[in-house]
């Protein structure tokens, strides 16, 4: 059983999530003018990468030359991949798009659509039936001095978001009280998404393994649980108030020094989990600050509420994949520690590895990134 837990560290450790989001998650932001329609498109750039690769010379890191090369090509795929139709008939934009990296891993492209708008307008995301099946899509559309007026989340099975425009010759303010209010489907979309986030989330997952690899019974667990979580979720609601915006650059290290500060812990203090809770409140300010950098640099917002809504229901999502996870891994860990055989090396041997994998997540992070 030993050697299974140590197998199953060294996959977390092999898998690849050096930038702040996980993939599968794009957004669309669509601004409807009188004279046309701007459309911005968000993708993280491990998504593009795999469609369009930048690393020309294979050496295993992409230069701003080679980014600034694959414009053209990342323009033309957006563009082939994104269906803008005005009364059934498919627009175009004015010219190729423009195409910016930022500092949080994302790529931004934007559209000029010059065509005078009519009754009703359609975006379908073509590219979802050529990405995996779990990839997501959240759109908005905005009228012109900036409000909300519809959102939907788009998959491989439901790609399409349709617009009623106002009359022609008359004011694009659309009125929102005619517009359905998909707050339920937000709700649970990203609910579903941070529930995803957690389960693939492996530097989440190892840092609370870390943490509870020291337990041997059920109070001291909860403990535990419950100060990560109040813990993350006030830093996940201040930024998503805008109180704090720490960029991903930085978040990001942090999470994985959190990780080896609780794993040499571990092999210093030994099964000492007194006061513990104190620590994992501190540490999980930290990774509330992860989780809140998935969505606010995507740019998504809902549709009444901001960004408040999506990252609640993310949260949620996220305590009931942590949840799940500790309901199944404690029992194992609580299990081995009554083994004479395995107990004594249970701890150490997996606080090692953790480290290890923290250090390597760390060098990847920083000097690789």
């Amino acid at each position: 059983m030993l050697n299974r837990i140590i197998t199953v560290i060294f996959l977390l450790g092999y898998a690849q999530f050096s930038a702040a989001h996980v993939s599968g998650l794009s957004s669309a932001d669509l601004i409807v003018k009188a004279q046309g329609v701007d459309a911005k498109i968000t993708f993280a750039l491990q998504d593009i990468e795999a469609f369009v690769p930048m690393d020309s010379d294979q050496d295993t890191k992409v230069t701003a030359a080679e980014q600034e090369a694959a414009k053209i090509k990342i323009a033309e795929w957006v563009l082939q991949g994104v269906q803008l139709t005005l009364d059934g008939q498919v627009i175009q934009p004015s010219a190729a798009g423009m195409v910016n990296f930022d500092q949080q891993n994302n790529v931004n492209i934007e559209f000029q659509y010059p065509q005078t708008l009519s009754k009703q307008l359609q975006l379908q995301a073509v590219f979802l039936s050529t990405l995996p099946v779990e990839h997501k899509q959240f759109v908005t559309i905005k009228n012109e001095i900036g409000q909300n007026i519809s959102e939907k989340m788009l998959s491989q099975s439901d790609s399409l978001i349709a617009l009623t425009l106002p009359v022609a010759g008359t004011s694009t303010t659309v009125n929102t009280n005619s517009v359905e209010t998909p707050t339920a489907s937000t709700f649970s979309d990203f609910l579903l998404l941070g529930i995803k986030h957690i389960l693939t989330g492996y530097d989440h997952l190892l840092f609370l393994f870390s943490l509870l690899i020291v337990t041997r019974s059920f109070w001291p667990a909860i403990k535990i649980i419950t100060f990560f979580t109040i813990a993350h979720s006030i830093t996940l609601g201040l930024a998503g108030l805008n109180i704090v915006n720490i960029p991903s650059s930085i978040v990001e290290p942090l999470i994985t020094v959190t990780i080896i500060y609780v794993a040499l812990e571990n092999i210093v203090r030994g099964d000492n989990s007194k006061r513990r809770q104190w620590l994992t409140f501190f540490f999980g300010l930290v990774h509330g600050l992860g989780f809140a950098a998935v969505l606010r640099e995507m740019g998504i917002s809902s549709y009444e509420t901001g960004i408040m809504l999506p990252l609640f229901s993310f949260n949620l999502g996220v305590e009931i994949g942590q949840i799940t996870v500790a309901a199944i891994v404690l029992p194992i860990i609580w299990w081995l520690h009554n083994k004479p055989q395995i107990e004594p090396r249970l701890t150490p041997v997996c606080s090692v590895l953790a480290s290890l994998m923290g250090g390597y997540w760390l060098i990847e992070r920083t000097l690789l990134s």
